[in-house]
């Protein structure tokens, strides 16, 4: 069975950075990407659904996209809560967004496994990157999670 655990998630993206020269891309920096003000767009027109996989202390700390669901990669049962978001549908186009881009990036590669055929990493993140300015940097709008 495949199943996609908070310990699978963390023991791969710190394998995978750990092992990378610091020039390198891992392979999933080719996967879908889109900016932040995209994100926001789609998710505000229903055109994607919208996931904040960041830690709930994260969401705390700066709040989540108005339009996003947190849905935390580092609970139990991320993938089944992502499947009642998106009705079962692996078809679905889904966003992902957490801090600078390299968590929605791993977890956008690691649903492709599971047969998810539509995600697209906010690559800049909630706070920036090396792939762009970030949601809150650039004044997007956010809410606070309880």
């Amino acid at each position: 069975m495949n199943t996609l655990t908070r310990r699978t998630l963390l023991t791969g993206i710190a394998a995978t950075m750990m092992t990378l020269p610091a020039f390198a891309l891992p392979a999933f920096a080719l996967e879908a990407k889109m900016t932040a003000p995209e994100a926001h767009k789609a998710a505000a027109d229903k055109n994607l659904v919208f996931i904040d996989i960041r830690t709930p202390q994260e969401w705390k700390e700066t709040g989540i996209a108005t339009t996003a669901h947190p849905v935390s990669m580092h609970q139990k049962g991320f993938l089944q809560k992502l499947d009642k978001l998106i009705g079962g549908d692996k078809t679905k186009k889904i966003a992902l967004i957490c801090a600078t881009g390299a968590r929605s990036a791993y977890i956008q590669s690691e649903l492709k496994k599971r047969g998810y055929t539509n995600t697209i990493s906010v690559a800049e993140g909630m706070l920036g990157g090396p792939n762009g300015k970030g949601w809150i940097p650039r004044g997007l709008p956010t809410k606070k999670v309880k």
